[in-house]
């Protein structure tokens, strides 16, 4: 596809998606949403990592209101079944470990795409603001389901009743991202954190997800279950194979992603 809302970019085992319309902040319209979604199932079958970010001075300002007429004539409920949803699954469903770059602003909409990511490392001064009560609106692009998960249920409803800009440093502190960096070491931060990733065991990363994430709604029975049995899928790779070669042999692995 040839993008125009976005840049996708693979080097070195390593896809950026750079959200791309910084004269509105990368607010999302129609046509982004749909490229974001192609775009992540594009590097899916290319690299072993894939990096979210923006371009120019935020990550994402969220839902382009300007995008598809006057708000009153917006089907804010169609909008998300049919064009937030497909791109929110692409970014949690992709098989490689997926990363949200966060520098500036990342609200409404914008912050919650930020969290689909299987890691978040923002700047200590990005601000995550969960904006939609102050136009009248309940938090979507998957907010509701991952702030409560991520920080708990009492800073997640502060959040969303309040709209308070929560800082980089903040949202790790509270546990909603993984880490924040000082913005003079930001990007070899993230740069370093993709190849780490892009240098490891892919086939064992999609099976960490997959065993977290199903830990919500499993029994510690059922967790136990889960364990082994991907645990032995794991046991039967390439990548553990050479795993334990090069510790025995006291070397680095060399990780083939499979």
């Amino acid at each position: 596809m040839d993008y125009q809302t976005i840049r996708l970019t693979i080097a070195d085992d390593i896809a950026t998606l750079t959200l791309n319309r910084p004269q509105v902040k990368n607010a999302l319209n129609t046509q982004m949403r749909g490229e974001i979604t192609d775009a992540v199932k594009a590097a899916e079958g290319a690299a072993r990592v894939l990096i979210l970010t923006g371009a120019g001075d935020a990550f994402c300002s969220g839902q382009d209101l300007a995008d598809g007429g006057n708000a009153a004539s917006l089907d804010l409920e169609a909008t998300l079944r049919d064009e937030y949803v497909p791109m929110l699954k692409a970014i949690f469903d992709c098989a490689i470990p997926t990363i949200s770059a966060v520098q500036g602003v990342a609200a409404g909409a914008g912050a919650n795409l930020a969290l689909a990511a299987d890691v978040v490392i923002a700047a200590e001064e990005a601000a995550f603001i969960q904006a939609f009560t102050r136009i009248g609106l309940i938090p979507d692009a998957g907010g509701t389901y991952w702030l409560p998960r991520q920080m708990g249920a009492a800073k997640a409803m502060g959040a969303a009743l309040f709209a308070d800009k929560i800082t980089g440093r903040q949202a790790a502190d509270w546990g909603m991202i993984y880490e924040a960096v000082p913005a003079a070491d930001f990007e070899a931060h993230v740069a370093g954190r993709a190849a780490h990733l892009a240098q490891g065991p892919t086939a064992t990363y999609a099976r960490v997800k997959a065993a977290i994430r199903g830990s919500f709604d499993n029994t510690l029975d059922g967790q136990l279950a889960v364990e082994a049995r991907l645990q032995g899928e794991c046991g039967q790779t390439r990548d553990f194979q050479e795993g334990v070669q090069a510790f025995l042999q006291k070397r680095p692995p060399q990780y083939e992603g499979r």
